[in-house]
């Protein structure tokens, strides 16, 4: 966040305003008067389609740390007075409260499928749906996509109306469109406002190539619908800009070339199947201003493209020859100009798929095809692992446990059997507190540490706990042959 500037998602009717999307659609651009359009027809497409999320996140007991209040000048380090932690922290358990927030989602598929944003359902204990004609449903999360921040939701339903899928690539700057969502709990609103800019980058996601839009958007958009004048989804409404926190001036959408990737991903193989270059970079005009801004001259022959600020080691990058101070200027014969433009042409992509870049190597024009890997460095799917792999049984930590061993919480193995914790040498009675740094409480909470762990660059479990000794031990478990 910059000096008087705010980016934010408009989600939920909380502090951070979760952002939602603009939704506009016409009817064919049908003029009714002088420099006006007819939009009632996206706007009857759209709005059945377009649904309210309920977000609800249970009250739970969680521990913290809390430093003494009496520490420094009332401290008692060596216990003289009875107690030895003075001037420590101290951990307590707290109640959290209930949290309930709001969003949108856009229903793709007669048979109950729903887009939304990551952020509208990230760490809810219950999704409740509920329709424009005012029918509640209970949603399950069928997967979830934090670098994109988008997220697919299911309804045990059948005949529901759906929203079209239109092609976003063919969206021009200038054309109108709708924004359908729930602002503030105002079921189904309607703003209509034109295309700004396409291929935006804020920098708020890992992917990200943003439609642009004018379209008033508020807390309580994400999620919804950004629609084009045939009454097609061209977007998923995410981000606000504003100085304010409300709108004063631009929405941001996730275009459908990257939502149609992500979805069937998620329901193909539960996770998405990201094809990178392993290179990191930057919009070269971008590069050339700061050069300037130096006092340092550079001359590329272009200004347009993607700067190429550094190259990974086996990365699909290296291999098609690219090198720090290259110019990416072409995918597939695609003029790229800028970074988002590249992300959205990868974000397409599948590990093993073939690309042919076009890029400049001190100012000669070069062209390679070269095969796109995963983060993990080769062309395979990646597949979420589960417990299974870890080839043990757990539970949570008793009472009397806690106490004996000074602690709060944690999983302990009862049982290891062929597996990964085997082979690294965890044995029974190892009491699990902490696996890449996040705390385990519930085999729940490592059931997700497992599954992240496993589509990660590192793909290993770094292991933090305790034996019923009291003697602690750090482990790493590859999960990975």
């Amino acid at each position: 966040m910059t000096t008087n500037r705010m980016i934010q998602t408009a989600a939920c009717a909380m502090t951070l305003a979760l952002s939602a999307g603009a939704f506009s659609t016409l009817n064919a651009a049908t003029p009714v008067g002088a420099g006006q359009v007819d939009l009632t027809y996206a706007a009857e497409k759209a709005l059945p389609a377009v649904v309210h999320i309920k977000y609800v996140q249970n009250s739970k007991v969680t521990t913290v740390e809390v430093e003494d209040p009496f520490g420094g000048f009332f401290s008692d380090p060596f216990g003289f007075f009875g107690n030895p932690n003075s001037g420590e922290k101290q951990r307590r358990q707290v109640q959290t409260p209930k949290r309930e927030a709001s969003g949108s989602g856009v229903i793709i598929s007669s048979d109950g499928y729903i887009v939304t944003n990551n952020h509208v359902v990230d760490g809810a204990d219950e999704l409740t749906v509920t329709l424009n004609d005012n029918r509640e449903f209970s949603a399950r999360i069928v997967g979830t996509d934090k670098n994109s921040d988008l997220a697919l939701i299911k309804v045990d339903a059948k005949g529901l109306p759906s929203l079209p899928i239109g092609d976003s690539d063919k969206l021009k700057v200038g054309e109108w469109v709708i924004a359908v969502g729930n602002p503030f709990n105002l079921n189904s609103t309607v703003t209509a406002g034109i295309v700004s800019a396409k291929a935006r980058s804020l920098y708020a996601n890992g992917v990200e190539s943003f439609i642009q839009t004018d379209a008033a958007i508020n807390q309580g958009n994400s999620g919804g619908a950004l629609v084009n004048t045939q009454g097609e989804l061209v977007g998923i409404n995410a981000m606000l800009y504003s100085q304010t926190g409300s709108y004063s001036g631009y929405g941001f959408a996730i275009p459908t070339t990257i939502m149609n990737k992500v979805v069937s991903d998620l329901k193909q193989f539960g996770t998405v199947q990201r094809a990178v270059l392993s290179i990191a970079g930057m919009d070269l005009h971008n590069y050339i201003d700061q050069q300037k801004s130096k006092g340092n001259e550079v001359d590329f022959g272009i200004n347009d493209g993607v700067y190429i600020s550094k190259v990974e080691d086996g990365g699909a990058g290296a291999d098609a020859g690219l090198e720090e101070g290259d110019v990416i200027t072409s995918v597939d014969g695609r003029k790229v100009t800028k970074m988002a433009e590249l992300q959205e042409i990868l974000a397409n992509k599948r590990p093993g798929d073939k690309v042919k870049l076009g890029f400049l190597h001190k100012k000669a024009h070069k062209e390679k095809t070269v095969t796109l890997k995963n983060s993990q460095g080769n062309t395979e799917l990646m597949k979420t692992a589960d417990l299974d792999i870890l080839g043990a049984n757990f539970k949570a930590v008793s009472d009397e446990q806690k106490k004996q061993l000074g602690i709060s919480y944690g999983l302990e193995i009862t049982k290891v059997n062929k597996g990964k914790l085997a082979d690294e040498g965890l044995t029974k009675g190892f009491i699990i507190q902490k696996v890449n740094d996040e705390p385990i409480k519930t085999i729940d909470d490592l059931q997700k540490a497992v599954k992240d762990a496993s589509t990660s660059k590192e793909a290993v479990l770094f292991i933090q706990g305790i034996y019923p000794t009291g003697k602690k031990k750090y482990f790493a478990v590859p999960l990975k042959d």
